[in-house]
């Protein structure tokens, strides 16, 4: 199967000249691609004369995550899309694994391999761990973190097994899938639209995996670091809005209302720890939400099983905050 390896790029030259020559190295016989969200540094002259076995494509303006790769993976041919942060180190070997996973199943649409932290090898990085899950009120966590919670990674989580969702730090997907659910999300604009793509792909039929055997190191902060006021009203935002997507009917309102609940506890929690923009955050991104719900709705389409594989059915912040569970492996896999 061909293979495109596309890094979005919005002024990351510093990332692009550190990890783009690990990406040349190890990608073999993949087709490379640098799109450029119209950046204001230097990065396009600089790959383009640096590295001029990789093609730069300008998609003419910031058009964040889901934008700017949907401008350009809309025009590839190659069987497989590899959306790869420009903060992330690959290692040798890093595609066959994901390939050969994908190919042997046609019900496989997306896939990531195993994310370690750059800065902390021995650690699991926050972004998509060993592969992401949801709980039943939509919040993500992943096999290796829980919220803030890292775990080392001592080969625990080394099976192959399908998961909800891959982390757009450095997803698998086919194409064909991803054309035939058309694409990201732009609405989203960034954060969460991973989350959205992979639900919208389960509801579909598709399955998502995680492949152990392909390792990642991710910086992660590249682009807004985990704590910052308009990535708490992206990811609150957002949350609501995957939701309002793509839960069934029968579980839409009752699921809405514990989350909105849960939303304010988050709320206050960030005003009493010190961040007051963050505690704004939340209820501006409650708005953007209400204004943007007679859109949102419009969006619902397609098939709304009542259990989907790999949402948690529990409530992770009770499991986590009240009883302690720290850890993955202390999640009863009968829940999931």
């Amino acid at each position: 199967m061909r293979v495109a390896v596309v890094i979005l790029n919005w002024n990351g030259k510093p990332f692009l000249e550190k990890f783009l020559p690990s990406v040349i190295e190890h990608s073999g016989e993949a087709n490379i691609y640098v799109a450029d969200n119209a950046s204001s540094d230097d990065s396009v002259d600089f790959v383009q004369r640096t590295f001029p076995t990789v093609s730069v494509i300008e998609t003419g303006g910031n058009l964040g995550f889901a934008g700017g790769y949907n401008a350009v993976l809309n025009n590839f041919t190659e069987d497989i899309f590899v959306l790869l942060n420009s903060d992330v180190q690959v290692t040798s070997d890093w595609i066959a694994p994901v390939v050969q996973l994908m190919a042997a199943d046609s019900t496989i649409a997306a896939c990531q391999p195993k994310i370690l932290d750059y800065n902390n090898r021995h650690l699991f990085e926050y972004a998509g761990a060993a592969g992401g899950f949801i709980d039943k009120y939509g919040f993500p966590f992943c096999r290796g973190r829980i919220f803030d919670t890292l775990e080392t990674d001592n080969s625990q989580y080394d099976t192959t097994m399908e998961v909800f969702w891959a982390t757009g730090a450095c997803l698998f997907v086919k194409k064909d899938a991803y054309k035939q659910l058309g694409g990201l999300d732009e609405d989203l604009f960034a954060h969460m639209e991973e989350v959205d793509l992979c639900w919208r792909l389960k509801r579909a039929g598709y399955r998502i995996m995680v492949e152990p055997r392909s390792k990642v190191y991710h910086v992660g902060g590249g682009t807004l670091s985990r704590s910052n006021p308009k990535k708490t009203f992206l990811n609150f935002r957002n949350g609501l809005e995957i939701l309002t997507k793509n839960l069934s009917g029968s579980k839409l309102l009752p699921v809405l209302f514990i989350r909105m609940i849960l939303d304010g506890i988050a709320a206050w929690k960030f005003l009493l720890s010190g961040h007051p923009s963050d505690f704004l955050a939340v209820f501006r991104a409650h708005l953007a939400f209400y204004y943007r719900l007679r859109s949102t709705l419009k969006k619902r389409s397609g098939k709304y099983p009542e259990h989907i594989q790999g949402i948690y059915q529990k409530s992770i912040v009770f499991e986590y905050f009240l009883r302690g569970k720290r850890y993955f492996s202390a999640i009863s896999s009968n829940d999931l």
